[in-house]
């Protein structure tokens, strides 16, 4: 029997696509390898969306070819399809293979077509519904190495829901690299048909929208979770990048701080308790420092839940790279600011809960026990349970919140 192993770097999409890849290894009768060294085929899922994740996949590469020389070493993902020349220099033993060709190159089936039965290691679980961008945003690899525009049938994703929801998984996160852009092939559905087809499904369990960008968040999707709040967690991961209009057009952003605003005010309207936390890149590189001001002061003044801070990094290829670059200390000094503002953020987003009553996914973590509410609030709760609980929020230090099962 031939072995495998599998290292998964970067997103959400590629630990759901590696999910859906390690089922089809055991699928096709392989076995997984306690460990790269053993293994007859070792299998890089890639990201590049920094410099360390492309240093974080080289240093793996080396150890594989050092350590098991004699493994057939497959790359595939994002630093895969955007190094190609880089990779086929360095590192001519590796086997570059495109995500929608592992099917035929590995297990000799026509397509791997993302569909989990579960997720290994992950209380919740993953659905891929989309994939592809074609946004270009000037500092992102990511439509060169996912251009191309995919959607699983709407039919797949509620049979794939079922199955998750029948193996017992609570929570269910439907993910893509821009879920706002889900088409069905079939019928054309849109992501709002799609969440009032899933509403009706049995069974207690939640749906969490991952990254979704705004252009893409349409009346319909509002208007679903406004409706089916028991389904669909109060929850948007809604990217913003800057918060000045002049960085936003110079990004290829395809939004203004004023529609920004105007959304994240419907949507507190429309979706009582609403946590809404935001993508935000310091040091990019035509950022001022007036620009960096206007930016702090508009996630301040928005009452965000909480921040995702990336400190700008090059991208080889991107129109942003070819750009003179700022020092590297003004990055960081920049992303150190937005994570001390993120902290007072998710701080006050966890004192606007004291008092209220949640429903908690109860994780199995180390140490006191804890859940998450639907709007991705962390809570340590008095006592162990199990599944979907409902929770007072008791009290809360700074970011941390505390509280009471009572059903």
């Amino acid at each position: 029997m031939t072995s495998f192993f599998i290292k998964t770097f970067g997103c959400r999409v590629n630990q759901v696509e590696s999910q859906a890849i390690l089922e089809q290894f055991l699928r096709s009768g392989y076995f997984p390898a306690p460990s790269f060294e053993t293994a007859d085929i070792c299998l890089l899922n890639t990201c590049s969306v920094t410099h360390q994740a492309d240093k974080d996949v080289e240093k793996l590469i080396r150890q594989i070819l050092r350590r098991n020389p004699h493994a057939r070493l497959v790359l595939t993902g994002c630093y895969a399809a955007t190094h190609q020349d880089h990779i086929r220099a360095v590192f001519p033993r590796a086997q570059i293979i495109g995500k929608y060709d592992l099917g035929k190159e590995l297990f000799q089936t026509k397509d791997i077509c993302w569909t989990v039965s579960g997720h290994e290691g992950h209380s919740r679980a993953f659905i891929k519904i989309q994939d592809g961008c074609d946004n270009f945003c000037s500092y992102c690899l990511v439509p060169y190495a996912r251009r191309e525009k995919r959607s699983k049938p709407l039919q797949d994703v509620l049979q794939e829901l079922r199955t998750l929801s029948q193996k017992g998984f609570l929570e269910i996160v439907l993910t893509g690299i821009n879920i706002g852009n889900y088409r069905c092939p079939q019928t054309g559905a849109d992501l709002a048909a799609l969440c009032t087809a899933i509403a009706p499904l049995p069974g207690i369990w939640r749906v969490r929208f991952s990254s979704i960008e705004l252009p893409t968040v349409t009346d319909g999707i509002i208007e679903a979770m406004h409706r089916f709040p028991a389904r669909f967690c109060n929850y948007f991961h809604l990217p913003l990048q800057s918060g000045c209009d002049k960085i936003l057009k110079e990004m290829n952003r395809h939004y203004t701080t004023q529609t920004y605003q105007h959304r994240v005010e419907q949507l507190r309207t429309a979706v009582s308790g609403i946590g809404i936390f935001a993508d935000v890149i310091a040091g990019y590189p035509t950022e001022t420092e007036e620009d960096f001001q206007t930016t702090y002061q508009f996630i301040k003044q928005l009452h965000l839940s909480g921040l995702h801070v990336f400190s700008y990094s090059p991208r080889p290829g991107t129109p942003a790279a070819a750009l003179p670059q700022l020092p590297t200390e003004e990055i960081k000094h920049r992303a150190d600011k937005l994570r001390v503002l993120d902290q007072q953020l998710r701080a006050d987003f966890a004192a606007s809960l004291v008092g209220t009553e949640q429903t908690l996914f109860m994780e199995e973590r180390q140490g006191l026990p804890q859940g998450i509410t639907a709007n991705f609030q962390n809570v340590f709760t008095d006592r162990t349970a199990h599944g979907l609980v409902r929770a007072k929020i008791t009290r809360n230090e700074g970011n941390k919140c505390f509280g009471q099962i009572i059903l």
